[in-house]
Parts: structure tokens; sequence; C-alpha cells
């Protein structure tokens, strides 16, 4: 049988966006599914999606009930497609600044890795575009934080562009993960490299949205900061 891939696409008042990112990705290869999980977007993403839905079948869609926030959309996610029997799982956003076309060099490397990782800072070289300077150098002190205090040797481990072989999502205890904003990306490739899994980087060019409103605020921003000393003492008393 085929590989089966699936794209997982949390989704908050992107109508601006689905209607675009959809079909790019799916015309990367024809393996690649779409799992839209719109949290009851007020502008009518959910029911926008339900419609390219019902045309496509290689698109599906959930609705959750409001807000529950990008981790647990994640982890929905996830448990749909182990449920499903999908080969690779990614993590994408919808608003482009993770270009579709990368979905073709993560299928690529993932021949050779369990985790893949779309890297915006491989080797110190900065690969976005349009960030202010704060929120630029917020991101990137923030890497170099997380991988001080983890020991993992990821140059970005803040990034949300991913793709996951199905053996690493059920090795991870999955109802054990607890972060739930941009820490999330953290956690997940912290649970992996603890269970022994090969991660690999591979560059990708950032762009920031150009649609809609950035999800980053300062309970995120505060998450990050005392779930990373978190994950390392998990570690030392092998609870992860």
């Amino acid at each position: 049988m085929r590989e089966r891939a699936l794209v997982v696409i949390p989704t908050y008042n992107e109508a601006g966006n689905v209607p675009n990112i959809v079909p790019q990705v799916l015309a990367q290869d024809p393996r690649l599914e779409i799992l839209v999980v719109d949290d009851n977007s007020p502008d009518g993403t959910g029911q926008l999606a339900a419609a390219i839905a019902a045309k496509e079948p290689r698109v599906h869609v959930l609705h959750r009930e409001g807000k529950l926030g990008l981790g647990t959309a994640y982890l929905t996610g996830f448990r749909w497609a182990l449920d499903r029997g999908y080969d690779y799982v990614f993590e994408m956003d919808a608003d482009f600044s993770h270009d579709p076309e990368h979905l073709k060099q993560f299928l690529k490397a993932i021949e050779e890795a369990d985790l893949v990782l779309g890297s915006r800072y491989l080797g110190g070289k900065v690969t976005i575009v349009n960030w202010p300077m704060p929120r630029l150098l917020l991101s990137y002190c923030a890497n170099v934080y997380a991988r001080w205090v983890t020991g993992l040797r990821i140059w970005d481990l803040t990034g949300g562009f991913k793709c996951f072989r199905r053996r690493v999502l059920e090795a991870i205890d999955l109802p054990r993960v607890r972060s739930n904003g941009y820490a999330f990306q953290i956690e997940v490739s912290v649970r992996a490299w603890r269970k022994g899994f090969t991660l690999k980087e591979i560059p990708i060019v950032f762009v920031d949205r150009t649609e809609g409103q950035s999800k980053m605020n300062k309970a995120i921003v505060r998450e990050a900061v005392w779930m990373v000393p978190r994950l390392r003492l998990m570690a030392w008393f092998g609870r992860i």
C-alpha cells in the first residue's frame, strides 16, 4: 500500500488563508492529506473548510467547541491520524509562514529520520522574512535558552513545521504532554529525543503572515520559560 501522510493544520480565524493553503499543500505530493482542526472560528473558517472537504476527499475537518489552544489542537490531530493509520504526520501553520513547497523536502528527509524539523536558524543562519527585530530576538534567544537547558542540540526548538513518523507519536505518551502554546514544540521534540528517536533539521524560509493576526501573547512566553526547566527535571527523574 502507498504511504499516507497527514498535514495537521490548526485554525482560528484563518478564513482568508484556508482556501489558498489547501490546494497548495495537496499539490506537493499525492500522498498528502489535510486535517483542519478548527477552534470554532468566529470568521467561519470551520464552515469554509467543511465546504472544501465536501468536494475534496483528501481534506478532513474537526470542529472543536472553542479556542482550546495550539498544543491541544495538534494532540487531537495526532490521535486522529494514529487511529486512521497514517504513516507520517505533519504540523503546519495555515497562514503561509510555512511554505507548502517545503513539504517535498520533509518527505525526502523523513526517509532517513524519525522526526524532521523545519529550521529557521540552522547553523546560526536566520531565514526569517518580515519579522520585527524584537520578535526575532525573542525567538532566537528562546531557542538558545531551550538548547542550553534541555541539552537537545537542535537549532530551532520552537518551530512549528515538523514531520513525525508514526512510531514517534505512538511512543510519546501524548496524554502527558502538558504544554499548549509554543512550548508544545519544545516538549514534543524533547520527548522524542529522550525516547531515542533520530531528529533531523532541514532549512526553511519562514515568512511572517500577511492575513489574520498572530496568536503570540505573554501567557505563551511565560509557559515556555517555565516549561523548559521542567522538562530537564522530568528527564533527570526519568519521567519522559
